[in-house]
């Protein structure tokens, strides 16, 4: 029987992540145009392994879909766990905390 089942497995390995901006106060911005499955992975481990991090997103789209076909956005993803994010520009606001 040719590929009828799978065989889950980890691979767990160490890499660096390099944000994008860390602003004055410490929040790190991270700048998306497109906000791939592989990048969104990350951000979960990074935010799992570093909960002391502000980890904030500014989209060129918030409102994009995660992939074709999907009822879920760039944003809704965010608000799902936990992110603050922003469209196009770094908030003032943001600036000033």
């Amino acid at each position: 029987e040719y590929e009828t089942f799978k065989i889950e497995y980890e691979v767990n390995e160490t890499r660096k992540y390099t944000p994008d901006f860390r602003l004055p106060n410490g929040i790190i911005v991270e700048t998306k145009g497109r906000f791939v499955a592989a990048d969104r992975k990350k951000h979960l481990l990074i935010q799992q392994q570093h909960p002391e991090l502000d980890i904030r997103f500014v989209f060129s789209n918030s409102k994009a879909k995660l992939n074709k076909g999907a009822k879920s956005s760039y944003a809704d993803w965010c608000d799902k766990n936990g992110f603050l994010y922003a469209d196009k520009w770094i908030p003032e606001s943001w600036l000033k905390e």
